[in-house]
């Protein structure tokens, strides 16, 4: 029989050996060889990655890493300099949240970050591997937000991830914006440092395509992905066609953009080179000789040059004059966009675009009232726009007082806009996002052979908005706070997500069946059957009415026709 020091002793053991392992994994963990066997890892060249596991109700729980460097922080000297790819290393990497998001004017309320510099991070979603070997599809979503505000964590990429019936990698990541990523000038351009944001996206797809085979991924089949700022990125990368280079990408998913979209500037553009000269005032710069402005830029806080940033855009953003934009710089962007279309070269991949009913009410002044207001509007936009294209515009979308087109028949008092808030809504939509969607699908679809299919978002979300500019991106990713709603949501998110993720996967929306195969067929849009796919067309529940509408079904594009006539007339009249 043992003795008592013996029974104290074995008494003792389990709490010994609970000692013993939560010390170790206590030392473990925030060791910087900290490599816990139960969480994803994966080897490349800049170090062993460790990643996490989410199970957010998805059917079977998801590897993800998150906040994973993809190049040198651009901080201290490295300030206005193109993106530098990171050194091999042979440390361990914790990736497991989402990093810092890069300074700008965040306005769109969400999920909320430190803001710095040293943002250059990826975000990977893969589901868990298999016994089979065989490489899967790749996305690369690319954010949205004016150029001045966003990040990574905008877009539910995991969700998107985890509810696809056929697997593939979902990458969502930061690049720079505002003043720090889009900073166009005489200067600038001759330090070779204008779109450095757009240069952040490159360098991201080139570390695609070195890193992401060690995740599982297949670097020859990648699909690049966006809303508004992001694809008219995604536009612009398409139109950068230099002969024999091969492109970074396989597919396109252009949503609410297009590199026609709004404007696109020469570099020196006047309107660019007061915005520099403000951006410099502001950043205290301004009495240093011209050689020394950049050096002078680099050399102040963080914080002094987001608020320049800032500053800028503000001034310039109740006219939609927004500061901080690509520009033609002769390397990414060539030309006038509409030029690079008309030459007929540009990489020829499957297409899928598409827009909402009412893209401009998060942008225009609510407030408008009366037909000189919506006159000067466009005055103040489009300067070199001539009388009569004023008055044609002014003919398209013509005043309520005297014609009942656009007239706003809504209690205007409680949704606290003026008489014109709907012409001037329209327009601007048309305009900026919905005449440069259909054109890229017209030009493209008239003289590419890949597939092009678009889309029309129509769900009703808010009295005052309607479909508004990036409401689809939150049905995308089959979410629980779309799907949650109503059994209607659900089916309009469900039909869109498999939409999406097919064409990913597949190439083609249609490919993939699974649980929405009821879903009706998405035809190849063309210049004689102009096809669309119209997404929750009469439901208005989230706007308080009781409308589910149909969730998804083929319509023809009359729609605003002759309207994207006029606007595709002047896409080659450009303000230099």
């Amino acid at each position: 029989m043992p003795s008592p020091a013996q029974m104290i002793f074995l008494a003792a053991l389990p709490i010994i050996g609970m000692y013993v392992y939560f010390s170790t994994w206590f030392r473990d963990y925030f060791s910087p060889t900290w490599n816990p066997p139960l969480l994803p890892q994966v080897k490349i060249a800049q170090g062993l990655i460790v990643g996490t596991v989410l199970d957010h109700g998805f059917p079977a729980p998801i590897d993800a890493f998150m906040g994973l460097p993809y190049a040198e922080a651009p901080i201290g000297q490295r300030r206005f300099r193109r993106a530098v790819p990171l050194p091999r290393s042979n440390r361990t990497i914790k990736a497991q949240a989402y990093g810092p998001i890069c300074p700008g004017k965040q306005l769109l309320s969400g999920k909320s970050a430190p803001n710095s510099e040293d943002c250059m991070t990826v975000n990977i979603f893969r589901q868990k591997p298999t016994t089979d070997e065989r490489l899967v599809p790749v996305a690369v979503y690319i954010h949205g937000g004016a150029f001045n505000r966003g990040s990574s964590m905008m877009h539910n990429t995991g969700s998107m991830v985890g509810w696809s019936e056929s697997p593939f990698i979902g990458i969502s990541f930061n690049y720079r914006i505002g003043g720090l990523g889009f900073l166009p000038s005489k200067l600038t351009y001759e330090e070779d440092i204008v779109n450095i944001g757009l240069h952040d996206q490159v360098v991201m797809l080139q570390w695609v395509q070195n890193n992401i085979e060690a995740f599982g991924g297949d670097k020859n089949d990648v699909t690049i992905f966006g809303l508004s700022a992001g694809a008219h990125s995604i536009g612009h990368h398409i139109l950068n066609y230099k002969e024999g280079v091969t492109p970074l990408f396989h597919k396109a998913v252009i949503e609410s953009g297009a590199p026609t979209s709004r404007a696109v500037h020469p570099y020196d553009a006047q309107v660019h080179e007061d915005q520099f000269a403000l951006f410099v005032s502001e950043a205290g710069c301004v009495d240093v000789p011209r050689d020394s402005i950049t050096s002078c830029l680099r050399s102040q806080p963080e914080k002094v040059v987001v608020a320049a940033s800032t500053a800028v855009f503000d001034q310039y953003n109740p006219s939609l004059r927004w500061a901080f934009q690509p520009v033609i710089d002769n390397e990414i962007i060539h030309q006038c966009p509409i030029n690079a279309w008309a030459s007929g070269k540009w990489h020829q991949v499957p297409i899928m675009t598409g827009h909402v009913t009412n893209e401009g009410t998060y942008y225009v002044p609510a407030s408008t009232t009366n037909g000189e207001d919506f006159t000067s509007f466009w005055n103040v936009l489009l300067p070199h726009y001539t009388t009569e294209d004023l008055d044609t515009i002014d003919a398209l979308y013509p005043d309520p007082a005297v014609d009942e087109t656009y007239k706003d028949t809504r209690d205007l008092q409680a949704i606290r806009v003026g008489p014109q808030f709907k012409r001037v809504e329209a327009s601007y939509a048309h305009y900026a996002y919905v005449c440069p969607v259909r054109q890229t699908a017209d030009i493209a679809s008239s003289f590419q052979e890949p597939p092009v299919y678009v889309f029309h978002w129509a769900l009703n979300k808010t009295v005052k908005g309607g479909a508004n500019h990036g409401d689809n991106m939150y049905y995308e990713g089959f979410q629980d706070e779309i799907t949650s709603i109503s059994e209607a949501q659900r089916e309009v998110s469900g039909k869109y997500h498999a939409y999406v993720t097919s064409f990913i996967t597949q190439g083609d929306p249609n490919a993939i069946q699974g649980r929405f195969a009821d879903r009706p067929k998405w035809e190849k849009y063309n210049r004689k059957s102009e096809g669309v796919m119209t997404f929750g067309k009469g439901n208005d529940e989230r706007a308080g009415g009781t409308g589910v509408g149909i969730a998804a079904q083929m319509l023809g594009s009359e729609w605003v026709k002759k309207e994207c006539d006029f606007w595709w007339k002047k896409s080659h009249d450009t303000e230099e």
